[in-house]
């Protein structure tokens, strides 16, 4: 029995000024199955999608999309969730209006097509809510809940428009390990009970585990269509990149050891407002030209000890004592930590680390404008030559370094972040979570860029959400645990099922 396609999207092409995205693509999907879009930050997956779901409208591609074998037209959102074709966007909540009303902000539920009927209202949202497993109370607000739990509500919103294909981009980039698995298995049952999903995804574990199909797409062409029995990891690589990726992380010397550089005595956060330690008597060294790990479960207090030795812009309660070079410091501002060389690269690019309506070289040089400036004025040749130097030496794809920073694919996003904290000239660099949400060969790129800065003497203090990176890249490890330092590892005797039993204590 031949499978039905349920989409067909026939000869896709999509310009931006200077720019083709998308070149003659072709892709289907089967009722039912779960269909998955993989590439490299900026193939363009994402753009894509915008034309499926209407946010480019007819008119601003070329080429036909088919739903249900029928030529659609979609002018805006509107038309694509009127046919069942739901975006699951990011950041597409309300976080100061409840559960059950951003389940149906949009189609309200009313009586007599005026009035909203609240209690019907409330009925159906409880009714999508146990679908997808979630019980939370539908007056709760959504910004009082977790980014698993806001997932889960997006799955219901998008439930309660009847939907029949379900688009989800990077959903599980920002969840833990639970809340990606729960997110995995709904998709599983929602097929199941009918419903087609695409989701475009850089977790090839994701992909291997749960994937009918999927279609590689690289510089705006597809590359690839495979089928579940086809389907794994160093495949997937191979025609992402182009080429087949050897070792994932790339090799360096043992490290040989070397001075105390940072170094933390009985330290401690107490957090104020949730009236608890989140930082509980931390004791760790980082040495010159070293990488250490801090591995622990979404929530351990990772970041909290990051911020709180980058400067505290948190305003936490700090005691205890940090060591720089030897020498006691008192890191009360991030300026002081950047004056001690300590840099910070933020888990969250685009609310945290970058000016995203700003171009490359404001956002590098913005760390340290001293350098490029007199008497309060900026050099602008001076601004543009560094900049051009960081674009060569971490290899930002872009047009130009004018190039505005939200413009950019999320692997070269996070390059300028990393450039713009190198600019500063730091001497201990903390990367937290810097290869969230891209792709697989920007990431080598990215541990390339880690391995040149510790051969250069940088110590570098990793936090990763991802165990494989943690064992491939560091030289020590620590675990964390609800604040408290757990346990500390050389990386030749540490391995995921000790470290993981360490993180949940």
């Amino acid at each position: 029995m031949q499978s039905q396609k349920i989409l067909e999207m026939k000869s896709i092409s999509k310009k931006f000024p200077g720019v083709l995205a998308l070149d003659r693509v072709n892709l289907y999907v089967e009722q039912g199955e779960i269909h998955f879009i993989v590439g490299e930050n900026g193939a363009g997956k994402s753009t894509l999608m915008k034309i499926l779901s209407g946010i480019y409208a007819d008119g601003d591609y070329s080429g036909d999309i088919l739903f249900n074998g029928q030529i659609k037209h979609f002018h805006s959102i509107k038309d694509s969730v009127n046919c069942g074709i739901i975006i699951n966007q990011e950041l597409a909540m309300f976080p100061n209006l409840s559960v059950y009303e951003n389940i149906f902000i949009g189609h309200e539920q009313t009586k007599n097509q005026v009035l909203v009927d609240w209690n019907e209202t409330k009925r159906i949202a409880k009714k999508y809510l146990d679908m997808v497993g979630l019980n939370v109370d539908i007056n709760d607000l959504v910004g009082t809940l977790g980014v698993g739990k806001q997932q889960l509500i997006e799955i219901a919103k998008a439930l309660s428009h009847n939907v029949k294909l379900l688009i989800l981009d990077e959903p599980t980039a920002a969840l833990n390990e639970d809340d990606s698995q729960n997110l995995l298995k709904l998709l599983v049952q929602l097929k199941h009970e009918g419903v087609t999903s695409i989701m475009i995804s850089h977790k090839l574990k994701e992909v291997e585990s749960i994937a009918d199909s999927l279609t590689v797409i690289r510089d705006g062409q597809v590359i690839v269509r495979l089928s579940r029995e086809n389907i794994n990891e160093f495949e997937i690589i191979k025609h992402m990149v182009g080429r087949e990726i050897e070792d994932i992380f790339p090799k360096r010397p043992k490290y040989e050891g070397g001075e105390v550089v940072l170094e933390t005595i009985h330290f401690n956060a107490f957090h104020p407002e949730k009236n608890k330690y989140i930082v509980n008597d931390s004791n760790i060294k980082v040495r010159k030209g070293e990488v250490v790990g801090i591995a622990g479960l979404m929530g351990a207090g990772r970041t909290e000890l990051a911020h709180s030795i980058f400067g505290n812009p948190k305003k936490y309660k700090l005691s205890g004592s940090t060591i720089v070079f030897g020498q006691p410091v008192n890191l009360n501002s991030p300026h002081k930590a950047i004056m001690n060389g300590i840099a910070y690269v933020s888990e969250n690019r685009k609310k945290d680390g970058l000016i995203l309506t700003e171009n490359i070289s404001q956002n590098v040089t913005i760390t340290a404008l001293d350098r490029i400036s007199k008497y309060g004025v900026l050099n602008f040749l001076d601004q543009a030559l560094h900049t051009e130097k960081y674009v060569k030496s971490l290899d930002i794809r872009t047009p130009s370094i004018l190039q505005q920073v939200r413009n950019l694919s999320g692997g070269n996003q996070q390059k300028v972040q990393i450039g713009k904290w190198l600019f500063a000239e730091p001497r201990i660099l903390i990367l937290d979570e810097p290869t969230r949400g891209i792709d697989v060969g920007s990431k080598y790129e990215i541990y390339t860029i880690v391995n040149e800065m510790v051969a250069h003497g940088m110590s570098i203090i990793l936090i990763s959400s991802e165990l494989p990176e943690i064992l491939g890249m560091c030289d020590r490890v620590y675990v964390i645990a609800e604040g408290v330092q757990t346990a500390e590892f050389n990386i030749d005797e540490a391995t995921p099922e000790k470290i993981m039993q360490m993180a949940t204590l």
